[in-house]
């Protein structure tokens, strides 16, 4: 993997530099940008768009629009993006599971990562809290696994959905933990919160800006994290690796990326790494994502094809564990 990583980012940056001087000379973009996004205007996914394409459009001098596309956990934004593709102006920004996990839950997405998607760079990541009943009589991580571990699925836990990243962190949870949970699907973060409050489940991983408000309000409870450090938005939330016998590298992130269609200009793809990443070096921009419960994760399109790589492989050994237990 590591070779065809290499040998991929190489050719890359040799026509990106071959084709810098054709590409000023095209006066490259020569209309609007159009990036599609996997998820409704409002969403999480949405809102990370638009911080970082508001100033692209400003430093390129062209106008990027949002096109939402939502359906299928970001598949269908996918998709449009490649069935609008062959112009230099169609982009899309996507959260991990079209590029991770969707060609393992789904029967066909219609397209091949490796083959018809050039990543551009990370734009951010955002771990998940492990969140109980605020009354509940479990009030660590340790006495959280205590419980679960009382006997096979003492313990239900919601999450956005089957195959989604919480219910994928959580299996993975349960099985660094030697423990068996059940598993709840609900539609979204709200219903899961509702219940947990409700005591209808038992807990759930989400991210940090779904459970604060209730956490805030003497609902729910935060009992670790899932980030390799402490976070910014929840300081006080201790980090889960090497504690209560979880692996030291312990660690599950969501995260949202900005990818072209194959075949796209690899100056292109070069200077959209550059603008963004300046972006993302914005304490201003910095601030806009925090509040939102994402830390900018600047890099290059080698290391966001390495942790596509690199996810697939973890998250697909955790399908595997869940689909063997079925």
């Amino acid at each position: 993997m590591t070779t065809r990583l290499t040998r991929r980012a190489t050719l890359a940056l040799a026509a990106a530099f071959a084709a810098a001087p054709a590409l000023a000379q095209d006066g490259w973009p020569s209309g609007p940008l159009h990036v599609y996004v996997g998820f409704p205007a409002g969403s999480s996914p949405d809102t990370l768009a638009r911080i970082v394409t508001e100033p692209l459009a400003e430093r390129l001098g062209q106008p990027v629009v949002i096109e939402n596309k939502p359906g299928a956990g970001g598949v269908i934004g996918i998709q449009q993006m490649l069935a609008n593709a062959g112009d230099g102006l169609t982009f899309g920004t996507t959260i991990n599971g079209p590029l991770t996990t969707a060609q393992r839950t789904m029967d066909d997405t219609g397209y091949d990562v490796d083959a018809d998607i050039v990543p551009v760079t990370l734009i951010a990541t955002s771990p998940l809290v492990l969140v109980v009943n605020a009354e509940s009589d479990i009030t660590d991580l340790q006495s959280f696994i205590d419980a679960a571990g009382a006997e096979p699925e003492a313990l239900a836990y919601g999450s956005v959905g089957q195959g989604s990243g919480a219910h994928l962190t959580a299996e993975l949870f349960a099985d660094e933990a030697g423990v068996t949970m059940l598993h709840v699907p609900f539609t979204s973060y709200a219903e899961v919160t509702t219940s947990i409050a409700g005591g209808e489940i038992d807990a759930g991983f989400m991210a940090p800006s779904a459970a604060l408000p209730l956490v805030d309000g003497g609902q729910l409870r935060m009992l670790g994290i899932t980030s390799a450090e402490p976070f910014a938005q929840v300081p006080d939330v201790p980090v889960m690796a090497g504690r209560a016998g979880l692996p030291e590298d312990f660690r599950a992130e969501l995260w949202n990326g900005f990818v072209a269609p194959a075949g796209t200009d690899a100056a292109i793809v070069e200077r959209l790494t550059t603008e963004i990443n300046d972006i993302l070096a914005d304490p201003a921009v910095q601030e806009q994502l925090l509040a939102i419960g994402w830390v900018a994760a600047p890099g290059t399109p080698a290391e966001m094809e390495e942790r596509i790589a690199a996810d697939t492989e973890m998250w697909g050994g955790v399908l595997d564990r869940i689909e063997a237990a079925e």
